[in-house]
């Protein structure tokens, strides 16, 4: 199943209190970005983050699951209702994330 643009929406207004977030298509979801950095993305209408150190701390009872068939576990965030909370779990993520790859030319 693939997301909705609805869905992705959505999320993007729950997090409209960060700035300098994008997003990408990729494979019927999306690849969430804040400040080049992926954090996370929408998969099956699902919000999933990466199980960095800051978002565990910050959802200790989160469900891992997986994005899709042989991709890694991610951290699924039920608080979508809470504005200030996904603002402050993707800031607290940030320094944790790997850096953005060059991209070859």
């Amino acid at each position: 199943m693939a997301s909705t643009k609805e869905y992705l929406e959505f999320v993007l207004e729950q997090l409209s209190g960060l700035e300098d977030i994008s997003y990408r298509a990729m494979m019927g979801g999306y690849i969430l970005y804040y400040k080049k950095k992926i954090f996370g993305g929408i998969y099956d209408d699902r919000f999933l983050v990466k199980p960095v150190k800051a978002a565990v701390v910050h959802m200790p009872d989160a469900a891992y699951e997986l994005p899709y068939e042989g991709a890694k576990e991610m951290l699924l965030v039920d608080r979508l209702d809470d504005k200030a909370f996904l603002s402050e779990l993707v800031r607290a993520m940030y320094e944790e994330l790997p850096a953005p790859r060059e991209k070859k030319k």
